[in-house]
C-alpha cells in the first residue's frame, strides 16, 4: 500500500498525517512552536524551531503508521498564511525570525499607502486590502530596518511564505516555489492573471529577485532529498494555505458551500467557483485552489483571534488550566451576565479591517463572575463570525443554510451550538477535525494520481454532528446588539 504524508505547519505548532489510499489516517505526529513577542504587536517565529518541528513530528507519524520508508508515495504541505521568511539562497539559513500573519509592526506603512490613495486599485488586482496580515510590507520592512535591501536587488536572499521555506528545505535547497493560494496572500500577486505583478512589486517595493515560483495547488513541486525517515526522490505534489486545504479537505467544491475554521483565529471561506467576486463590504477575494483542469474562487473573512483567546484564559489570565475547565466553567451558568468580550488582541480582521482595535470586555457588573468571563470569551469567538457571514451573503447574493466546522474549538459543543444559534445556520461537523492537513494530504493525492477526481474525496466525507439553531430570535437579536456596542468601543 502506498501513503500519503501531510505536513500542517501552524501558529502554534506543527502536524504530520500519514494517510492511506482510503485516506484513513494511519499516524499522527505533532511538537509546538514557540511564538516571541519582541515588542507590543510583534509577533515572530524562530524557523530553526519551526523545521525541527516538522522533523520530531514527521518522525512520531511514520513510527505510529508503521510506514517504510520505500511505502511514501507523495507528501503535501499546508501552512499559515502571510508569514514571512527572508532567508540566504547560498546557504539557506534564515536571515531573521519569521514575522507571523498576526505581526502588526507594518500598520504605519500600510497606513501611508491607503493616504496615498493606492487601496482600490490594490484590491482590484489582489482581491485584498493594504494591511500588516499580508506579507509584502513585511518584506519591506524587513529590507530596510534591517539593512538587507541591496542584498535583495542583487539575488541573494529569497523571500516565502512558509510553504516555499519548508519545499526548500525538504528538497535540499533546490526548489524555491510556492502555489497560487499562497502565492495569493502577499499583496504582489495578481489575481486574475496567476502572476507576480510589476505593479504591486514597485508599490511595496519588493524586488522581483526574492519571489518563488508560482505554481498549480496540485502537482510535482520538487522531490526529496535527505529527510530523515524519507527517501529522497519522494515528490511533494500538494500545496495550499492552511484555510485553503481546510476548503478542499470539508469537500466545499459547489459554488456557495462555505467553512469555518476555528484554530488560533477563526477563519470563512466561500467557494465562488470560477468567478472571482469583488467584496463591498471588506472580505478578501482569493484563490481557492487550481487543480488539473480548475481553478476555484473564495470569498474570505477572518477573526485573527479565536482558538487564542482560550489559550488567553488559560493561560495568560492563569484562571483555568485547560480548555476543558474552561468550558466546564462556562457551563455552570446559563449566559454571560450580560458580559461582552471583543477578543480584538491583534486587531480586527474582516469586516471591519482595523489593526488599531483593541480588546475590550463591557457588561461588567458586581455580581460578575469568572464563569461568566469564560462563557463570554467563548461567545466572542462565535459572534465576530457573524459580522463576517452577513458580509459574506450580501457579497455572493447567497443565503448561507450549512455551514462546515474544523480546527480544534469546532470539538467545543458549547461553542458550536451557540454559533449555529447566533448564525441562524446549521453546523455539520465531520469526525476528522484536522481538515487542513487532510486538505494538504487530498491534493498531493491528486498531484500524482493516487487519487483521480474530486469525486472520490466527496464521497467519502462524512458527518460527526450537526447543531441547529435553537435560541429565541429575540435572545438572538439582543447578542447581536451588545456585540455591536462593544465592537464600536474597540
Amino acid at each position: 500500500m502506498s501513503y500519503v504524508v501531510a505536513i500542517d505547519q501552524g501558529t502554534t505548532g506543527s502536524t504530520v498525517l500519514v494517510l492511506d489510499e482510503q485516506c484513513n489516517v494511519r499516524g499522527r505526529g505533532e511538537q509546538d512552536v514557540p511564538q516571541h513577542y519582541p515588542e507590543p504587536g510583534w509577533v515572530e517565529h524562530d524557523l530553526h524551531d519551526i523545521w525541527s518541528s516538522v522533523r520530531t513530528a514527521l518522525a512520531a507519524a511514520l513510527a505510529q503508521a508503521r510506514v517504510g520508508p520505500h511505502d511514501i508515495a507523495a507528501i503535501g504541505i499546508t501552512n499559515q498564511r502571510e508569514t514571512t521568511v527572508l532567508w540566504d539562497r547560498r546557504t539557506g539559513d534564515p536571515v531573521h525570525r519569521a514575522i507571523v500573519w498576526q505581526d502588526r509592526r507594518t500598520s504605519d506603512l500600510c497606513a501611508r499607502a491607503r493616504r496615498g490613495g493606492h487601496a482600490a486599485r490594490v484590491r482590484q488586482l489582489t482581491g485584498l486590502p493594504i494591511d500588516p496580515y499580508f506579507s509584502a510590507t513585511k518584506i519591506a520592512w524587513l529590507l530596510d530596518h534591517r539593512g538587507w535591501r541591496a542584498r535583495a536587488e542583487r539575488g541573494e536572499l529569497a523571500f516565502g511564505t512558509i510553504d516555499s521555506f519548508l519545499l526548500h528545505r525538504l528538497t535540499g535547497g533546490s526548489v524555491h516555489r510556492t502555489d497560487v493560494t499562497n502565492a495569493s496572500r502577499t499583496l504582489l500577486f495578481d489575481l486574475h492573471t496567476l502572476t507576480w505583478s510589476d505593479e504591486l512589486c514597485a508599490l511595496f517595493t519588493v524586488p522581483r529577485a526574492l519571489l518563488p515560483d508560482i505554481a498549480p495547488c496540485a502537482g510535482v513541486f520538487g522531490h526529496t532529498r535527505a529527510v530523515p525517515g524519507i527517501v529522497d526522490g519522494v515528490p511533494i505534489s500538494g500545496i495550499a494555505g492552511d484555510q485553503h486545504a481546510a476548503l478542499f479537505g470539508q469537500a466545499c467544491f459547489s459554488t456557495g458551500d462555505a467553512k469555518c475554521t476555528f484554530g488560533t483565529g477563526a477563519f470563512l471561506l466561500m467557494n465562488t467557483g470560477a468567478t472571482a467576486v469583488a467584496s463591498a463590504h471588506e472580505l478578501i477575494t482569493t484563490v481557492a485552489w487550481q487543480i488539473p483542469g480548475e481553478l476555484a474562487y473564495a470569498l474570505e473573512g477572518s477573526a485573527f483571534v479565536a482558538g487564542a483567546a482560550v489559550q488567553w484564559f488559560c493561560e495568560t489570565l492563569g484562571v483555568v488550566a485547560t480548555a476543558a475547565d474552561m468550558t466546564a466553567l462556562a457551563r455552570s451558568v446559563p449566559d454571560a451576565g450580560g458580559v461582552v468580550v471583543v477578543p480584538a488582541f491583534t486587531g480586527l480582521g474582516a469586516p471591519h479591517w482595523r489593526p488599531d482595535a483593541r480588546g475590550i470586555i463591557t457588561g461588567l457588573t458586581r455580581g460578575t463572575t469568572k464563569a461568566h468571563l469564560a462563557r463570554a470569551v467563548l461567545e466572542g469567538i462565535a459572534l465576530q463570525n457573524v459580522d463576517i457571514l452577513r458580509a459574506m451573503e450580501r457579497d455572493s447574493g447567497r443565503v448561507l443554510r450549512e455551514l462546515k466546522v474544523d480546527g480544534g474549538a469546532a470539538a467545543n459543543d458549547l461553542l458550536m451550538q451557540f454559533q449555529a444559534d447566533v448564525l441562524g445556520v446549521h453546523l455539520r461537523r465531520p469526525p476528522f477535525l484536522e481538515t487542513t492537513a487532510y486538505g494538504a494530504a487530498l491534493l498531493a493525492g491528486l498531484g500524482v494520481g493516487m487519487w483521480q477526481s474530486k469525486d472520490a474525496i466527496a464521497a467519502a466525507w462524512r458527518e460527526q454532528r450537526r447543531f441547529a439553531p435553537q435560541m429565541a430570535k429575540g435572545d438572538v437579536d439582543a447578542h447581536l446588539q451588545r456585540w455591536a456596542a462593544a465592537v464600536a468601543k474597540a
